[in-house]
């Protein structure tokens, strides 16, 4: 048995879903404009190598100090079934029926939400979730801090590593699929690292190391794999 772990946001999507989510939250009135600005900020302070992507999730996280966890859980049930259930790329699907032939073990490994992460589990039919928490408390009010490491960067390497440790699988032995250069700690450890769709660093790196650049397309198509190699 191996572990095959896959990122969400443009790898088995073909959206960024936090982006969506903000843009979302916008328009409800459930943040100010300020805020959304904020972010867009700090996405693209992170973009150009100004700041780390851990301290914006860290931040972001402590704006929901006082929400409450099962109002957050509905809002998140209803954005999902909107705007990110239809965005599911038709490789993505394949690679996963693939990976489940063979009986490896299939690991959602994402920076997202455990409310989001959770309904994507559910309709792929995953064995794991390892993502962003928050810590809740006895009221079921969030506290504005993460739950554990957060899930991001090293911190992926981290959950993946705990999570192989526990199944007894060497890392070598499993397979990760992302479009981001910020998972490159995970893609270093793993016995294959597969870059789909890959931003223009992970691209880079992916053709000079000699590993896989794969084009899942986009929903609507016809689910054919591309390898740019």
């Amino acid at each position: 048995m191996a572990i095959a772990f896959f990122d969400l946001d443009k790898t088995l999507l073909a959206v960024n879903s936090g982006a969506l989510w903000v843009r979302r939250e916008l328009e409800l009135g459930h943040i100010t404009r300020m805020q959304a600005l904020r972010a867009s900020m700090w996405l693209a302070r992170y973009h150009l190598g100004f700041v780390a992507m851990q301290d914006a999730l860290r931040q972001a996280i402590t704006h929901l100090e006082g929400l409450g966890e099962q109002y957050l859980r509905q809002r998140t049930v209803l954005f999902y079934e909107e705007q990110v259930r239809s965005q599911y790329r038709p490789g993505a699907l394949l690679a996963l029926e693939e990976h489940r032939s063979a009986g490896d073990r299939l690991v959602l490994l994402t920076s997202s939400s455990g409310y989001l992460s959770e309904l994507v589990a559910r309709d792929l039919g995953l064995d794991a979730v390892l993502c962003n928490r928050f810590e809740v408390d006895a009221a079921g009010l969030h506290t504005g801090k993460p739950l554990g490491e957060v899930c991001f960067g090293e911190g992926k390497r981290v959950h993946a590593q705990a999570y192989a440790s526990e199944a007894g699988i060497p890392l070598s032995e499993c397979t990760f699929y992302t479009d981001s250069y910020s998972d490159l700690p995970v893609m270093e450890v793993v016995g294959r690292p597969v870059a789909v769709h890959p931003d223009r660093r992970l691209r880079r790196e992916a053709l000079r190391r000699g590993w896989p650049v794969l084009s899942w397309g986009v929903p609507g198509e016809a689910p054919v794999v591309v390898d740019y190699n």
